[in-house]
């Protein structure tokens, strides 16, 4: 009950507590504090919507505390209760700090200063240009002539407060051999015995037979032992007639009135009631809304067991699962030593059946070697002999002993009969999946649905692809993410291109002219869903791109629909055009419409990624040649390379080749080839990028992009350039649409 006993903006008890229109209380003194003077004519703010109205008032406010607040408005009679606040401009505002918190947490307005020379015995208020916000919800108020005194004294309350002071006081320790003993900590409910900390721990341990007592904070009102009665009360008088006791109750007001007030006849057109059955109807149906709220807390005790024993059972059945699940895989684990261990000896029976071929083999193969040998040595020493007669009478049963041992040689027997290679092959793969797969049965039937391709939203623009997708309606298993997966254009295997929450994806940097197919799957916690339907998608055979306004620098300045490109800014600045390439060849031209100043505008492509705010190339995210009026360098890596005479000036068009299909980029100043091929061993994603300053324009008169299908050949840089020179006539329709040209 303490905290319905406190003040919402010292945080300490209530002291001469009043009731606020709002029904919320507040101390007195704190009233005076947070009392703010309105203009005339113009209705209270509430306090949070006040805006500050100076330093001065913050630093007033932070540098004093609650209890000098309260102390410094504690005097001045019924003048004191009307409070008039200035700013340092004296204009008769206060000032709100949203900053400040009292020590219950609730925002207050702090007291603003006075101004220099303002006196201090000056009426502190200002008639109904007075106003207090109450500070826990914030509805506003108007001071009344009695100023603070106009709002009736909660005298309940403070009596209230009296009470729980005395028995506060009054909870010591009844076990201490100190004097005075210790204040009480706790109040054992079953031993109704108070003790302080080091007692309780002691005399009341929270094991064995305590180990069910119920410990409670100490009582601070009635029945706290020791605690003395409260002093009798004297009995509330009308606070306009400070002579009459309270005899009657407005029903209209909802106040308390004296016998005087009803002979004024303030009251004369409202219901008045006797203050004693008024007085009992309100305890009566006080008593009856408790007994509802009496009723949720023992709702709310029973629900608390309830949970309690729940989470004792998770412990419990969290136990018993994880014991049957180490088992489970324990069983497979021991079923899985078992198979190998048959495999290996049928491993073991094949090693041993190829080595006894072998070995059996070799003794065979050594055998006639052995025999084959010592018939060679027997007839070369025949050879020696010189006796004509006896060399005869045995040379042809040598021969066709030799034929014979030859023939024994027949084809084959020189071959193993064995391989060393083991014709065993284990396919582990179906026992792997289904290891990846093993799950609990109840969760295996939650995983999402086949999501539904939005075939209305998917779409191709140039080398990009658009997919989306949704779940089927009355879906009820949740959804954690969802697996979009694209071949690679040529019917290829799939792969994954995103993972996320969102249903709608676009892939950039694809191959133009090319197939793909798309499909996506959901997942949850449960596991992976089934594919959904396969999309085909067409990309663009013809290219066609403008600048890119969503990834271009700030000081970028983009027009004609976002074809021309100027600068703001002296330094260079980086622009992206809206196309991707990742395969093919590629050539397109800038028009230069303004060259003022000699400055050096860079051309070439870049990663998305590139840095944006210095020339192009000067990062490893972009390769481009820079130009002046007399020269150009290709760049990358902030490495100037190549210097080539003959630069740009206004009317120049700038060509850039981008063969993806030998890797390579290449420059032209007017059709005329700019240096040799500028860089080599290029491959990845690229976009057309530009660099330019205020001192250079774009013009998007010949802006425009080939796509050309297949390798050129040898001559193609000729051709390419007879090919445009032919397409002059065509160049606004060339500009707006882009050409696409097929080389044989």
């Amino acid at each position: 009950m303490e905290e319905e006993l406190k003040c919402p903006v010292c945080g300490s008890l209530f002291r001469e507590p009043i009731i606020l229109p709002c029904s919320h209380n507040v101390c007195l003194p704190c009233a005076r504090t947070i009392a703010v003077q309105t203009p005339e004519r113009e209705p209270p703010l509430p306090a949070l919507l006040q805006p500050p109205r100076g330093p001065a008032a913050a630093a007033a406010g932070a540098a004093a505390g609650p209890e000098a607040e309260c102390a410094a408005g504690g005097g001045g009679g019924e003048h004191a209760d009307k409070l008039s606040l200035h700013s340092e401009s004296d204009s008769g505002y206060g000032s709100y700090t949203p900053s400040l918190k009292s020590p219950n947490g609730v925002r207050v307005l702090p007291l603003g200063p006075a101004p220099a020379g303002a006196s201090a015995a000056a009426p502190r208020g200002a008639g109904p240009s007075s106003s207090l916000t109450c500070p826990q919800c914030h509805r506003s108020a108007s001071l009344d002539p009695r100023g603070l005194r106009g709002f009736p004294r909660n005298r309940l309350l403070e009596a209230i407060v009296q009470r729980y002071q005395q028995g506060r006081a009054a909870a010591r320790c009844q076990l201490c051999d100190r004097s005075p003993p210790e204040p009480a900590a706790v109040a054992c409910e079953q031993c109704e015995v108070l003790y302080c900390a080091a007692c309780q721990l002691k005399c009341h341990p929270a094991r064995g037979p305590f180990a069910k007592h119920r410990l409670l904070p100490p009582p601070g009102l009635q029945g706290a032992p020791g605690g003395g009665k409260a002093a009798a009360r004297k009995l509330p008088t009308c606070a306009d007639h400070e002579l009459e006791n309270y005899s009657m109750y407005c029903v209209s007001c909802g106040t308390p009135v004296c016998y005087q007030c009803l002979e004024e006849g303030r009251h004369g057109q409202h219901e008045v009631k006797a203050l004693g059955a008024m007085w009992k109807q309100h305890k009566a149906q006080l008593s009856q809304a408790l007994n509802g709220v009496s009723d949720k807390a023992k709702e709310a005790k029973e629900f608390l067991v309830q949970l309690k024993n729940i989470l004792q059972q998770i412990q419990e059945n969290g136990l018993d699962y994880e014991a049957c699940l180490v088992a489970q895989c324990d069983a497979l684990v021991d079923a899985l030593t078992r198979q190998k261990a048959k495999l290996l000896t049928k491993v073991t029976k094949e090693r041993e059946q190829k080595l006894k071929v072998v070995w059996d083999q070799i003794n065979h193969c050594t055998l006639k070697l052995r025999q084959s040998t010592g018939l060679m040595e027997y007839c070369l020493e025949v050879i020696k002999e010189n006796d004509p007669s006896g060399f005869l009478q045995i040379s042809d049963a040598l021969i066709k002993r030799v034929q014979v041992s030859q023939e024994q040689w027949v084809k084959g027997a020189l071959e193993p009969k064995v391989s060393a290679e083991f014709d065993l092959t284990l396919d582990s793969e179906p026992l792997l999946q289904s290891i990846h797969q093993l799950d609990f049965i109840q969760m295996k039937c939650r995983v999402p649905p086949v999501p539904l391709l939005q075939l209305e939203k998917c779409c191709t623009r140039n080398n990009s692809v658009t997919l989306a997708w949704r779940m089927p309606p009355l879906t009820h298993n949740p959804v954690d993410g969802y697996i979009l997966e694209l071949d690679d254009g040529d019917g290829g295997q799939f792969r994954e291109v995103y993972v996320g929450k969102e249903t709608l994806c676009t892939i950039d940097g694809l191959h133009f002219n090319s197939t793909y197919n798309a499909r996506v799957k959901a997942f949850n916690s449960s596991g992976v869903g089934p594919y959904s339907k396969t999309v085909v998608l067409q990309t663009s055979d013809v290219a066609w791109f403008t600048f890119d306004p969503s990834s271009a620098h700030r000081d970028i300045v983009l027009s004609n629909d976002n074809q021309t490109a100027t600068c703001s800014s002296y330094d260079d600045r980086v622009v992206l055009g809206t196309a991707a390439f990742s395969k093919g060849v590629h050539y397109w031209e800038l028009h230069v419409d303004r060259y003022d100043n000699h400055p050096d505008p860079a051309f070439g492509i870049a990663r998305i990624n590139v840095v944006k705010d210095m020339m192009l190339g000067k990062d490893d995210r972009a390769w481009a040649m820079y130009v002046d009026n007399n020269r150009s360098w290709f760049m990358h890596c902030n490495s100037h390379t190549s210097r080539t005479e003959g630069g740009v000036s206004k009317g120049a068009t700038v060509g850039v080749l981008l063969d993806l299909n030998k890797h390579s980029l290449t420059f032209y100043i007017n059709g005329q080839q700019q240096g040799p091929p500028a860089f080599e061993n290029v491959e990845g994603v690229f976009m057309p990028a530009l660099s330019l300053n205020r001192n250079v324009q774009v013009n998007p008169f010949q802006f425009s992009l080939i796509h050309l299908a297949c390798h050129l050949k040898e001559e193609s840089t000729a051709f390419l350039k007879l090919l445009l020179e032919k397409t002059d006539q065509d160049a606004a329709v060339r500009c707006k649409y882009g050409f696409f040209f097929h080389f044989a």
